[in-house]
């Protein structure tokens, strides 16, 4: 890949540092009254989610990351690992659940996915931002408690468990905020 120049440092450029893909979240442009131009950057290691911030000279340059996103699908559990198809390619890649298991409890399988790429090798997997489940399990709503925004716990499809209102009931389907976890409206048929 090509290098980028510090005069091109923008949001969302994906470099590579010792090896590692990393994607810009920040760059600043600071002119000091004497000497030479400054980017104050922010960087997150698209490995491992750490975050990086560094100054760069404005005759500085980094290497160009090879990352790439496609649309893919869940496919199925193997073991440690969970196959995901590129729709792209119709190739079949896993990453073992140590990487996804946090966003796993949210996917059936057959559920569009996005995959995230390096040198063509898939490095992460982002659930959809919403999903809807059935919930499996929950306890029937305790009769008179008619006090705004009383939840319970209730379980889905997945096996994962969030809080409900408290007028939700077995074989419903809900609509999960796939980020924060939390139930967002009933949805039905």
């Amino acid at each position: 890949m090509g290098s980028i120049q510090a005069g091109e440092f923008k949001k969302g450029v994906k470099v590579e540092i010792d090896g590692e893909p990393y994607e810009m979240l920040e760059c600043f442009f600071v002119k000091p009254g004497k000497g030479q131009a400054l980017y104050r950057t922010k960087l997150r290691n698209l490995l491992r989610g750490s975050l990086y911030e560094k100054t760069y000279r404005s005759g500085d340059s980094l290497e160009s990351a090879d990352v790439h996103r496609n649309e893919g699908v869940y496919s199925y559990r193997d073991g440690d690992n969970y196959v995901f198809m590129d729709n792209a390619t119709f190739e079949q890649h896993s990453l073992p659940a140590s990487v996804v298991q946090d966003e796993m409890r949210w996917l059936m399988e057959g559920a569009t996915v996005g995959l995230l790429f390096w040198n063509e090798r898939l490095i992460s997997m982002t659930p959809p931002q919403h999903v809807i489940l059935t919930v499996t399990y929950t306890e029937p709503a305790a009769r008179g408690n008619t006090t705004n925004n009383v939840t319970k716990p209730a379980t889905v499809e997945t096996g994962a468990e969030i809080q409900v209102p408290a007028f939700i009931k077995e074989g419903d389907k809900v609509k999960i905020d796939t980020e924060s976890g939390q139930y967002h409206e009933r949805v039905q048929g």
